[in-house]
Formats: structure tokens, C-alpha cells, sequence
């Protein structure tokens, strides 16, 4: 059973820093469900456990062991030292990074998420997932954007960061260049079109790329000098606003309604 000191471990720990993913080009996920989707949709190295994790992801295991996965038990401390969470859950894979270069993840795309300027990782996995159940094609993490690989990001995907092609690009001026071709719609609280408007269902039903800013401070402001439209979701409410991933939701919905209603009428 490997500790903590252990140069396996240790250099794992290391993962927990972007500069260390960034170097190794790899990156560590934790807990039962995240790592059940990295084993299905990633490139696994090795799975750390504790005994009482191994004891209670029989299956799992087995499944990694399947794929000639390495599988290593480690002690409570060395599981303890691979999380960044309050309460770790024992279980630890280490995979390769899953982004790729933004033209080819949007090769074909007809609905793509960009996050732009979004700091907060939790808020960040969070779109990433509204994207994955709406249905995106793809999503790009621009400009300031948090690591997607970052613990709590990945954690709050749910496994969706393992489902859709994910793009990273920290220059916009590329990014925009990369999304011609389709209508740059920036979500917009004080936006011109509202969302649920007439005028609003022929933009949505074409091939869109939704830009999401950070809670703060909004879309950047050369992607709002480059947007097709900015567009604001109606409160009917007393609320001051949506959250990020709420109103990301909605958009993202709204689009691929009509993508999918425009496919069943020429069906």
C-alpha cells in the first residue's frame, strides 16, 4: 500500500496545480461517479483507492482492471493529499487532459457554449454540464477562463466534461475568428433581443455559439463589440437575476428547442 511519500503519489500531488497539469498533461479525478466516466471516455493511467473505497467500488474496479488499468491502494493520508476537497472519497484516477485544439472541436458544430472570463470553477463545470444536457456540440473555454481540469470544475461537470469535445483558448481574438460562420449571440442581462421574443426565434434557430461571461462582470467586451446579438432572458419575477449556469441553461435550451424543432419539420 503506497503513503504519501511514495514518488507515485507524490508526483500525482503535484496535479493539483495547473502548472503541474499543464507540465505532465495530465490531471486527477476524484470520487466514484467522475472517475466511472474518465474510465468509459479518457485515457486512465492509474486509480488510487483506499481500502474502504476498493471495498465499495467493487464494480468499478473491476471495469478499470478490464481496460488494463493500473489500480493502486494507497493509504487514507496519500488519498487525503490527492483531494482538494473538505471530505475526500478515497478514489483517485490520474488521466490524460481532455482538451483539444478549438478547430477541431468545432468542426460540424451547430451549438457551441464558450465561457469567457469565467473565474469560478464551480460555476464553470456547472455550464460545461447545461451544455453537455442540452444537447451542445462543443465548448470552449476562452480568455481568462478557469482550467477546465481544475478539481472543482471537473467535479462540477458531473462526468460531462468527458462527453463533448472541450477546447481551450485563451487568446479571444482567436476564438472569435474560430467561431465565424456561426451567429455570436452574447448573454446579456441588459441585451437588445429578448430571448423569448418573436424576433428571437429565427436567430436561435440558426448554428449559434452562445458566449457566457463571468458572474461579475459579464461578457468581455470585444466579444460583445463582435456578437451578432446580445440577448437577455426575461425575469418575470422579483429576482435581481439568474445565476450563471441557470441562465446558461436557458439559453442553451432555447437553442437547441429550435434546432431540433426546425429538424423534425424538415423531417
Amino acid at each position: 500500500m503506497l503513503t504519501e511519500r511514495t514518488p507515485r503519489v507524490a508526483a500525482a500531488r503535484k496535479l493539483l496545480r495547473r502548472a503541474g497539469r499543464e507540465r505532465a498533461g495530465r490531471f486527477l479525478v476524484e470520487g466514484a461517479q467522475a472517475v466511472r466516466e474518465a474510465v468509459g471516455n479518457a485515457r486512465v493511467h492509474e486509480i488510487f483507492a483506499t481500502g474502504l473505497a476498493l471495498d465499495r467500488n467493487a464494480e468499478l474496479i473491476d471495469a478499470a482492471e478490464d481496460r488494463g488499468i493500473t489500480v493502486t491502494p494507497v493509504t487514507d493520508k496519500a488519498a487525503d493529499g490527492l483531494s482538494d476537497t473538505v471530505t475526500p472519497q478515497g478514489l483517485v484516477a490520474v488521466c490524460d487532459l481532455v482538451d483539444v485544439p478549438t478547430a477541431q472541436a468545432l468542426t460540424g458544430a451547430r451549438l457551441v457554449a464558450v465561457l469567457a472570463g469565467i473565474t469560478e470553477p464551480g460555476n464553470a463545470g456547472a455550464v460545461l454540464r447545461a451544455a453537455d444536457a442540452a444537447g451542445a456540440d462543443a465548448v470552449v473555454f476562452a480568455g481568462d477562463t478557469v482550467d477546465p481540469h481544475n478539481g472543482k470544475a471537473v467535479r462540477a461537470s458531473t462526468g460531462s466534461l468527458f462527453h463533448l469535445p472541450v477546447a481551450r483558448e485563451r487568446d479571444l481574438p482567436t476564438v472569435l475568428a474560430a467561431l465565424s460562420g456561426l451567429t455570436l449571440l452574447a448573454a446579456d442581462g441588459h441585451g437588445e433581443l429578448d430571448l423569448h421574443s418573436p424576433e428571437a426565434a429565427e436567430v436561435l434557430a440558426a448554428p449559434t455559439a452562445w458566449v457566457f461571461g463571468g458572474e461579475a462582470h459579464g461578457v468581455p467586451a470585444i466579444v460583445i463589440d463582435a456578437a451578432d446579438h446580445r440577448v437577455r432572458v426575461p425575469l418575470y419575477g422579483r429576482a435581481e437575476s439568474l445565476n450563471l449556469a441557470t441562465a446558461a441553461a436557458v439559453c442553451l435550451y432555447a437553442s437547441a428547442e429550435r434546432h431540433r424543432s426546425r429538424i423534425t419539420h424538415r423531417a
